[in-house]
């Protein structure tokens, strides 16, 4: 199926008649930030009516504006609609705008995925869409409403979708000020909902420790709930405290947990590490932007240890960590077989840090893939025991040492293993490392031999 993909490009008037052609006959249509607006829609809508073969439409970050997006919807509406993906994110529309979407959403049979992100809908217009999500020829799985406005009042009439709905899959509401009570609403939906929810994204929406009561419920007794997003909340320890028994109860099937910048500190990892240790189905953790300290990661470790876990993904990033928690993560990673990625960014781990996590990465057997290292204080010595890294993994394919005190002899030293054939890295990420014209031809000389290897910079 062929589709049509540009980004971020201004378009042209002789640009725009050649695509409105290409608009008419691809099953995928992006035209993402491209200076769109009203004007265009008329043009787009034509287009659309007379493509039969549409499957997916995104149109974010564009100035479409109410009537703009009338216009593409109407386009949409033959009887014929396939489009099952439609993102209309940051396009200016309004409470207003959002009178034409029950009609809409009733004659999109085939609608499946819907994002208005970014765009200021308010209650008001929230209200409207969810009088068309409840019209029985309305089948969507996806719905993404982050950044829209949205406060307590939206969360009944999304409870009521969620009552309602037998096809939803997964709820955005993130970076919307709900509060405690707006979740205690969109909770008690979930609790008598017919629908199968496996993807909930509540970050940033002005969560409680009591909220924790409430998701507490519906963890356990969600088993098609694969992926909680709760960062950016003032859960605490004690929000943790009240969520882990929900997380360990039987019927609780996580595979993805966020919980960055939500104040938790060793006390609430301890109380996780219970969760790490007892479900093998959790792959991906993230505490970002937690204060663990090397307590909290020194508990981690331990945990990871453990037969029952099997995660996969750590993100630690921000996490007051210093070079002393590196014993911990070294001796677990030699032995650990599951985790795949680890995150450690701006913390101050430094060369001696940075040094015992190397040569922990250098024994054979190890299995880590992805190692973040990122604003972590490495300087030019630390990047000795990374290049012998380098030639001594047999697993590690991203290493990413953005925002460190490296320069030309650091990154020479690790050129001089990447040149080597044995070599396995396939992503180097160094954004803020500056070095010479001498090391910018030999780098390049390198991705030219080595057309695996990605260096971002």
């Amino acid at each position: 199926s062929m589709s049509l993909d540009i980004h971020c490009e201004q378009l042209s008037d002789a640009r725009w008649l050649e695509l409105l052609p290409l608009i008419q006959q691809y099953a995928v249509v992006r035209l993402d930030d491209c200076g769109l607006t009203e004007a265009h829609c008329k043009d787009i809508g034509a287009a659309l009516r007379a493509n039969a073969s549409l499957t997916e439409l995104c149109l974010r970050t564009n100035e479409l504006g109410d009537a703009g997006v009338h216009l593409v919807l109407q386009g949409l509406q033959s009887p014929a609609s396939k489009i099952q993906k439609l993102s209309l994110q940051n396009c200016c529309l309004t409470e207003a705008g959002c009178r034409v979407l029950p009609g809409a959403l009733r004659s999109l049979p085939a609608l499946r995925e819907l994002h208005l992100g970014d765009n200021p809908l308010g209650d008001a217009g929230l209200q409207l869409l969810c009088e068309g999500l409840l019209d029985p020829q309305c089948h969507l799985e996806k719905l993404q409403l982050e950044y829209c406005n949205l406060t307590a009042a939206s969360c009944e009439p999304l409870a009521a979708v969620l009552r309602a709905m037998q096809t939803l899959k997964e709820l955005t509401v993130s970076n919307n000020d709900i509060g405690e009570a707006g979740a205690r609403v969109l909770c008690q939906g979930l609790a008598d909902s017919a629908c199968q929810l496996e993807t909930l994204r509540l970050e940033n929406c002005g969560l409680t420790p009591a909220s924790c009561k409430d998701l507490r419920s519906i963890v356990a007794a969600q088993a098609s709930l694969s992926d909680l997003d709760l960062g950016s909340n003032g859960l605490g320890d004690v929000g943790i405290a009240e969520l882990c028994p929900g997380l360990l109860s039987p019927g609780s099937r996580l595979k993805t947990l966020w919980l960055w910048e939500c104040d938790i500190t060793a006390s609430g990892c301890r109380d996780l590490c219970r969760v790490l240790q007892a479900k093998e189905t959790l792959k991906e953790l993230s505490l970002a932007g937690n204060n663990l300290g090397d307590e909290g990661a020194r508990l981690l470790c331990e945990s990871l240890l453990q037969p029952g876990c099997r995660l996969e993904s750590l993100w630690v990033r921000s996490c007051s960590l210093t070079a002393a928690c590196c014993q911990h993560f070294g001796s677990m990673l030699t032995q650990n077989k599951h985790l795949l990625e680890l995150q450690l960014s701006n913390n101050k781990l430094g060369d001696p840090g940075t040094q015992e996590l190397c040569q922990a990465l250098s024994q054979p057997g190890t299995v880590l893939r992805v190692l973040c290292l990122g604003d972590c204080e490495v300087t030019n010595s630390g990047c000795s025991s990374l290049a012998s890294l380098l030639l001594a993994s047999r697993s590690l394919r991203e290493l990413d040492l953005s925002n460190n005190c490296v320069g030309d002899p650091g990154v020479l030293q690790l050129l001089g293993s990447l040149e080597q054939p044995s070599c396995t890295l396939e992503q180097l990420v160094l954004y803020d490392t500056y070095w010479t014209e001498e090391v910018e031809d030999r780098l390049q000389a390198l991705e030219r031999s080595r057309p695996g290897l990605r260096v971002i910079s």
